[in-house]
């Protein structure tokens, strides 16, 4: 069974820093592209950032030089430096995998984990 688990989430202060991980397990990711999205109340899901196989990224644009995603094949595990945090940046983030890296880019990822919350105070 193929699971994607994220850790990290928590309260944090403006301009804080938080890392986010999601382990997948269940069968090996490393020809797969991982990504995260988050969604805030009221909000839909909304892409932020992905990461293919080779180590090609995408990034949103709110996120774009604030945040940074890498992974770790040999564990599996995705990763998510959000610094600079703002009160805008609070929402459930998202672990997300797929064979295409367009395809979580589009939030039509094929594996989804249960999210982790962040919360970010002004």
């Amino acid at each position: 069974q193929v699971q994607l688990v994220e850790s990290g989430g928590g309260l944090v202060q403006t301009g804080g820093s938080l890392r986010l991980s999601c382990a997948a397990s269940g069968r090996t990711f490393s020809r797969d592209a991982m990504g995260w999205f988050r969604q805030a109340p009221g909000n839909e899901r909304e892409f932020v950032a992905a990461i293919s196989w080779s180590g090609n990224t995408l990034y949103a644009d709110s996120v774009k030089g604030r945040f940074t995603i890498s992974r770790d094949n040999a564990k599996n595990t995705v990763y998510l430096q959000m610094n600079s945090l703002k009160p805008e940046d609070t929402a459930v983030y998202y672990c997300a995998a797929d064979e295409d890296i367009y395809s979580i880019y589009k939030n039509e990822g094929r594996y989804w984990g249960q999210g982790t919350q962040v919360t970010v105070s002004s």
